[in-house]
């Protein structure tokens, strides 16, 4: 009988175990995987290099630009050749952000892409934001916004700014808006 205990117990650990653990693919794996395979590009961009004019930015845009650390971006560039592995690539990303522990924020298209923003926590404070955007035509690109105490309606209403950001001065910046060119 207490060989039948113990043994039902350790299984009830054991299937907790494997129950809680994330078996489907995060966003850092992701990247992780694609970054150095041909069509994808990606860059850590330093906040500095996002250089807004705090003086046109109301309080909570200024408090979320401040609680921002750094950007991971990854895209993907899609051509004629290359359409099955963009759908491919598209599907992936799409099932990870579709995962519950992605909240989305806003949705919005410009210039022919459409764009999703989503964030990873609760809803006074996100451990990561995400910008997805698509574009048969383009590709697609992610940037994973990470950094501390970040407030997801802050993150919203900075989102409205950088709308209006002119990013030609930054070398490195251009070359990601290149990229989809």
């Amino acid at each position: 009988m207490k060989q039948s205990i113990k043994y039902t117990l350790f299984s009830l650990l054991v299937a907790m175990s494997l129950i809680s653990c994330n078996s489907g693919e995060s966003l850092q794996t992701y990247f992780v995987d694609n970054q150095e395979k041909a069509d994808f590009v990606t860059a850590d961009i330093p906040t500095s290099i996002v250089a807004l004019d705090e003086a046109a930015l109301t309080d909570e845009q200024k408090e979320a630009y401040k609680s921002v650390q750094r950007l991971n971006f990854l895209g993907f560039k899609a051509s004629e050749t290359n359409m099955t592995t963009y759908n491919a690539e598209l599907a992936k990303v799409k099932a990870i952000l579709s995962n519950v522990k992605y909240t989305e924020l806003m949705e919005f298209r410009d210039s022919g892409m459409t764009f999703v923003i989503s964030y990873l926590g609760d809803d006074d404070s996100a451990e990561e934001v995400i910008v997805f955007g698509s574009s048969k035509e383009m590709g697609f690109g992610v940037v994973r916004i990470l950094g501390d105490n970040m407030r997801p309606e802050q993150i919203g209403a900075l989102a409205s700014a950088v709308q209006n950001t002119n990013f030609e001065d930054s070398e490195q910046l251009k070359d990601i808006v290149n990229f989809f060119k």
